[in-house]
């Protein structure tokens, strides 16, 4: 099982619907899906944050950060 999380939420990704841990039963179904999130975080957020993703054995992590 492998799985995409997401750290620290902010009010935009409680807003969006989007789950914040999602399993998968392969590793390149977590890869895309962990990819489009941060795709669509990027693009439709109000810009108060930084998206990290990170890869760990197969699990994605999509750490939300305010800017700087």
């Amino acid at each position: 099982m492998y799985k995409v999380k997401v750290h620290n939420s902010c009010s935009c990704m409680m807003k969006s619907g989007m789950a914040e841990v999602l399993d998968f039963s392969t590793e390149d179904e977590a890869e895309k899906e962990a990819q489009a999130m941060l795709e669509k975080m990027q693009s439709s957020f109000c810009k108060k944050h930084d998206f990290v993703l990170n890869e760990k054995f197969g699990d994605y992590e999509i750490y939300i950060k305010p800017r700087n």
